[in-house]
């Protein structure tokens, strides 16, 4: 559901029936950014498709160096908002003697320059210590290489590099021309004056988004979903106040950690403040630093909850308790000091959990996501948006999608992401919707479209939507599981046929099963243990499922205290024949037969609470058996009411 107040993502654990756990829910997007990655590449779509191998091949044929047409060298590839005549673009064979696309790979190597998006340096400083990630952007880094005085020149001034957008991977083709004043790199350069790969990846990102002024408001973790397709999430620090959720997230930070996550934190700066103002405790406001391990470790009798930052800009690190000179360290023996292990010169350093939380705002943390299985859907919020208030009927005529969970446990993760809305020159003013999700739990059988709202937390559907009925614009949603899942988009209304001799049904109906009381074990049942599963079957439709028992003080089988009602739904063509739960015990062989109760009553459009009866089969189906199963019935007439 969502909540309009909340768009900040905290990691939150649901437990549903299957024991599935969604390990986060990626809520509000527009508010904090847009998730670049999530925008659409409105210029890159509209661009003629260039093929770097192709293009260097006819270079190379004519003896010439490329010029790319698609984004050539003027002031309309830097500003949409003014002109600088000063500027010269320049290739690196004319800035230095020797030119490198790339020597070695290292953060504190890096210089925003005069652009002002010290987010991209950020990004850039987190990804690059992991050169085989760095190499998914940049493909081919040897064959792209300038290469040496004693080598075979293949040199074409065109550059590749690849993006995710939008669920796909993007070719980016530029050539190496890059802008200058007094023949010095203007934008995003390496201190190493030979060093040119992370001027020309930015070049081909402002390529992607329309320009280098595009690239002047950002997020450095939007950046890094579109360097790895990962998934983003957000935390808030400031709401974290009470100790069992300090706790909480400091495990779940060493998990991500442990799996790998980019993770970014930094003081957000707020109206007035100005950005990269140097802070007492030796932060500066607004730049991001790696978080890069988070350990416990214990000093004498004290718990210690560390974590480790790193600083791209390799100057400016925190004073406080655990810096470089602090007096702890001097506390420390040799073994607990061999834990908490530092590089002086990358510009690390560590502090306590504590007082992260005290100076840090925010978190911001990309997920590589490497489940058995991805969904990719792509839709569009159209004129049947239903904006987010659930307790509205139009809130359901929003897309729905259904996920069905085959294992007995599994883990989901969800992500729903938008295209920019109104492409425009300005890509710095964009307008975005404010976007968010519900996940319902629906009925084990569920084929259909849901008609009203269904607030248990199976099979589930889930709704993106819009803030506002008349927010437009096209989206994808991203669904990730370790087992194996089937998603389909909910179409139909309900059930329909072509056939004028097939009749419709008459009637629709939801059955909760809502708890089973003093039920007793099979007399004669060989198997020790009592695995109770149940059959729920009407005019032929079968759903069977399992079901949580346990003793009471009387020794009689009851659903447990947390169970969570079975849910289906029949349309039923014959709605006087009764619907039938039947109890069993789960053998490996033959299932022994326990109990069954028959549901008459179909209650109304308004759900009825009935209390059932149970009964053998067969020679006893009227002999009563001791217990009850309790269900909540609600049916109608109009096949698109539930």
């Amino acid at each position: 559901m969502i909540h309009k107040n909340n768009w900040i993502i905290f990691f939150w654990r649901i437990q549903i029936d299957y024991r599935l756990w969604f390990l986060y829910i990626h809520r509000f997007i527009s508010c904090f950014g847009d998730i670049w990655s999530l925008l659409q590449v409105f210029n890159l779509m509209m661009a003629k498709k260039q093929d770097y191998e192709s293009i260097k091949k006819s270079c190379l044929k004519k003896g010439e160096t490329f010029n790319d047409p698609e984004f050539p060298a003027n002031n309309k590839s830097i500003f949409h908002s003014k002109i600088d005549d000063d500027i010269e673009w320049k290739r690196p064979g004319v800035l230095c003697r020797s030119p490198h696309l790339i020597e070695d790979f290292s953060p504190y190597d890096l210089h925003e320059g005069e652009l002002g998006n010290m987010w991209f340096v950020t990004a850039i400083g987190t990804l690059i210590s992991d050169r085989e990630r760095m190499e998914q952007i940049i493909p081919n880094i040897k064959k792209q290489e300038w290469k040496g005085v004693m080598e075979k020149q293949d040199y074409a001034g065109v550059f590749q590099f690849w993006f995710w957008r939008f669920g796909e991977t993007v070719s980016i083709v530029v050539d190496d021309k890059l802008p200058t004043k007094d023949d010095k790199l203007l934008f995003c350069h390496s201190r190493t004056r030979e060093i040119f790969w992370c001027g020309l990846l930015e070049k081909a990102y402002a390529k992607l988004y329309g320009d280098y002024e595009s690239l002047t408001n950002g997020e450095a973790i939007d950046t890094l979903v579109d360097f790895t397709g990962g998934v983003a999430e957000r935390i808030n620090l400031i709401i974290i106040k009470d100790e069992k959720t300090r706790k909480v997230l400091f495990g779940k930070l060493k998990e991500d950690c442990e799996n790998e996550a980019l993770i970014i934190c930094y003081i957000q700066v707020k109206p007035g403040d100005k950005r990269g103002k140097e802070l007492p405790q030796g932060f500066v406001l607004g730049h991001g630093y790696s978080i890069t391990a988070v350990k416990e470790i214990l000093q004498g009798n004290t718990k210690l909850l560390m974590i480790k930052l790193a600083n791209p800009w390799g100057k400016m690190e925190w004073n406080g308790p655990w810096s470089e000179t602090s007096s702890e360290w001097q506390k420390m023996g040799p073994i607990l000091e061999a834990e908490l292990p530092i590089s002086k010169d990358k510009g690390e350093f560590w502090m306590t959990f504590d007082d992260f939380l005290n100076h840090l705002t925010n978190v911001d943390i990309c997920h590589i996501v490497k489940p058995s299985n991805e969904f990719i859907l792509h839709s569009e919020w159209t004129g049947r948006s239903g904006g987010c208030d659930y307790k509205t009927q139009s809130f359901l005529s929003n897309r729905q999608f259904i996920i069905e969970i085959q294992q007995d446990e599994d883990e989901l993760v969800v992500s729903l992401e938008q295209h920019d809305i109104k492409p425009s020159e300005s890509h710095t003013e964009r307008t975005l919707n404010t976007i968010g999700y519900s996940i319902m739990k629906v009925e084990e059988n569920r084929l259909y479209r849901l008609h009203i709202p269904v607030l248990s937390s199976g099979r589930y559907v889930i709704i993106p939507c819009t803030k506002d009925q008349k927010e437009h614009g096209p989206y994808l949603l991203r669904l990730y599981t370790n087992g194996t899942a089937f998603v389909r988009e909910l179409i139909e209304e309900g059930p329909s046929t072509i056939w004028p001799c097939l009749s419709l049904p008459a009637m629709v109906t939801t059955l909760a099963v809502l708890s089973v009381e003093k039920i007793v074990k099979p007399e004669g049942s060989k198997d020790k243990d009592f695995t109770p599963k149940i059959v729920i079957q009407c005019e032929g439709e079968k759903v069977v499922l399992g079901i949580p028992l346990e003793l009471n003080d009387k020794n009689e089988w009851e659903t447990k205290s947390d169970f969570e009602p079975i849910k289906v739904t029949f349309y039923r063509k014959k709605p006087n024949q009764p619907i039938i739960i039947e109890v069993f015990n789960s053998n490996k062989i033959i299932d022994d037969f326990c109990c069954q109760a028959r549901v008459t009553d179909n209650g109304g459009e308004e759900s009825k609470s009935v209390k059932c009866d149970v009964f053998g089969k067969k020679k006893e189906k009227y002999t009563q058996k001791p217990g009850y199963i309790h269900v909540l019935v609600q049916s109608s007439h109009d096949l698109q009411y539930l």
